[in-house]
């Protein structure tokens, strides 16, 4: 699989956004210092994922959207973390509009003044937490297919209203978008995911492939989106209404529909530029997800929404423009080329136009002014919201949203068993594979089990005698000493594990101590917050009520290397180490009133 660009430039933007991270709150406590797009994934930070998965298509004009306190946390990492600036250039720029803050709807971002700028093409909208294999230009690819084509090409919709796909025009209102949606059953299902309600239609006899499209193609798991909207949402309307209402526009227009209940909307959204517009213009549109895909969805086939959501007066308006900026001055282009047999997609009827009273023929740039242009009485045809739905198959690229510690601990154990660089070779290795299972060999002691496969270790991990550590990440400058055993844990940098700690299914924020004897099953710890020694806890949430989660690694750290100095060894005996830690975490208990 590829690991750096392999295509040129695509012409498309990107914009990443970098959210609160609420679910995550454990180790996003101070979102000014740690953000949630640097929480580590299998020890990249989150970031990292969406960002390859751009440069590897083409995509190299990135935006990240963030809010202002996040904003030098973010820049500092651009520069700083070895894993994003081992990528490619140009380096994403970071957008931190003042208005936007931690609450900020999704919807409500894209109509921000400086993100409205930002935005002069078609583009892609991505969540900061995306973890997709999928080849990004299959994706691309599979849309332009579908939703581009040579002038006068129409993808068989001979009712459009407004420019036809025409030579150039990106702002025109002829294009559709495309979503993605995954399978959240199966391998690496956690209990409890969020998921959506999906359904789709078969694409128009026009618009579906003739032919059978090649190995790798993405084209035919492509449908026509009709109703999207997260399962809570659902549930509330058919526990209000005591049933699912379906109306009749729908069935009218889709006779057969297939509906999805266990999937779950990516956040990958591919959209023309004239959806900017859709959504400056109408401001009761909050989630992209559930408003502005879900009502342009609806409105394919509920008549008069699309209306509603002048979409009419966007269309007419980028047609205008079209014509103003076009580059034939008269002249039909049609006369010239037959554009139509040029290209596999559905051709609008060029030459037979007057049959239909709603056919506009040719986009109004081409200069023809004789030509016929669209009443405010014809019927408005919207173009389609499509909808890539990724199968369910073990051998399946990997798709995930990241957002919770479940998937967090669940997608970096299985990023681990990801065979490294070096021992199946960069050709034939994961886009997410690492150089080195484990960094640095020299860190383990000789009498202690790690197993490599399913295991992964970062740099200046130090595992002590009699340990045993099975199917699990850990950060760079961890310590793990003797005699514990860690089984399914997700260690964060810089964590210290005591002697004889029993760890399963753990996540440790960054700096956090776990004193010794300590048997911690399905717990969390916040950054920097200390376990005091015999601690027995199951599904636990360590965290301080004020902002101090500092406050025991930092103190102990400075008072261990003083007590350093002291030594014949320079070392700190453990037990003397977990007294200090115990010390200072109760003062800290005298400060504040602790939570688990």
């Amino acid at each position: 699989m590829p690991h750096a660009q392999t295509m040129p430039p695509t012409g498309f933007q990107a914009l990443i956004l970098c959210g609160p991270g609420v679910s995550l709150n454990t180790f996003t406590s101070s979102p000014e210092e740690f953000p949630k797009a640097l929480i580590p994934i299998a020890n990249r930070p989150m970031i990292w994922y969406p960002l390859d998965w751009c440069y590897r298509m083409g995509i190299t004009n990135i935006h990240l959207v963030t809010p202002p306190s996040s904003a030098k946390a973010i820049e500092a990492a651009l520069s700083q973390n070895p894993h994003l600036t081992s990528l490619p250039l140009p380096t994403a720029d970071i957008l931190a509009p003042e208005a936007l803050s931690q609450n900020t709807p999704t919807a409500g971002i894209l109509r921000l003044p400086e993100v409205q700028a930002a935005i002069t093409g078609d583009f892609l909208v991505l969540p900061c937490d995306l973890m997709c294999e999928i080849a990004g230009e299959s994706l691309l690819e599979a849309w332009m297919i579908q939703e581009a084509g040579l002038g006068g090409a129409a993808a068989g919709i001979q009712d459009y209203l407004g420019p036809k796909m025409g030579l150039g025009g990106e702002r025109g209102g002829r294009r559709g978008g495309m979503g993605v949606w995954f399978q959240t059953k199966g391998e690496g299902s956690v209990k409890g995911e969020e998921t959506d309600f999906v359904a789709t239609t078969v694409l128009h006899s026009h618009i579906r492939p003739s032919l059978t499209p090649p190995e790798g193609s993405l084209r035919s798991h492509i449908a026509n989106l009709v109703y999207a909207t997260p399962t809570d949402t659902l549930n509330d309307i058919t526990e209000d209404k005591k049933s699912f209402p379906i109306r009749h526009g729908l069935i009218r227009k889709h006779g057969r529909i297939r509906m999805l209940t266990t999937h779950r909307d990516a956040h990958i959204y591919i959209f023309p530029h004239w959806v900017l517009e859709m959504i400056s213009r109408n401001e009761r549109l909050d989630s992209i997800s559930e408003d502005v895909v879900g009502m342009w969805a609806k409105a394919g086939w509920q008549d008069g929404l699309g209306d509603k959501l002048g979409l009419r007066e966007i269309f007419s308006v980028a047609e205008e423009k079209e014509g103003e900026n076009g580059s034939h001055s008269s002249g039909s282009v049609e006369d010239d080329l037959d554009l139509g047999s040029m290209t596999t997609t559905g051709t609008s009827d060029l030459k037979n136009g007057a049959n239909d009273a709603s056919l506009t023929g040719f986009a109004t740039r081409v200069g023809n002014s004789s030509m016929q242009q669209p009443s405010s009485s014809s019927k408005l045809t919207v173009p389609p919201m499509l909808a890539y739905i990724h199968p369910l198959d073990p051998a399946a690229p990997l798709i995930r949203r990241v957002d919770t510690a479940a998937l967090l601990l669940s997608v970096s154990l299985r990023l681990a068993k990801l065979g490294s660089i070096d021992e199946v070779g960069k050709p034939a290795s994961s886009p997410f594979a690492h150089a080195h299972k484990i960094a640095h060999p020299s860190g383990i002691a000789q009498r202690c089990t790690v197993t490599k496969n399913d295991c992964l270790l970062a740099e200046n991990v130090s595992v002590e005698e009699k340990c045993v550590v099975k199917e699990s990440v850990i950060g760079a400058s961890c310590t793990i000493k003797t005699g514990a055993r860690l089984t399914r844990c997700v260690l964060m940098d810089g964590v210290v594990v005591g002697e004889r700690c029993q760890l399963t299914g753990c996540i440790l924020g960054r700096r956090s101590g776990v004193g010794q004897g300590c048997v911690l099953k399905e717990c969390e710890l916040q950054e920097g917050y200390g376990v005091v020694e015999e601690t027995d806890a199951r599904g636990e949430k360590f965290m301080a009520v004020f902002p101090l989660p500092t406050l025991p690694y930092v103190a102990s750290i400075f008072i261990v290397n003083a007590l350093g100095h002291f030594t014949t060894s320079g070392k700190v005996p453990g037990h003397l180490y977990w007294a200090i830690i115990k010390a200072i975490n109760s003062l800290q208990h005298k400060l504040e009133k602790p939570r688990s």
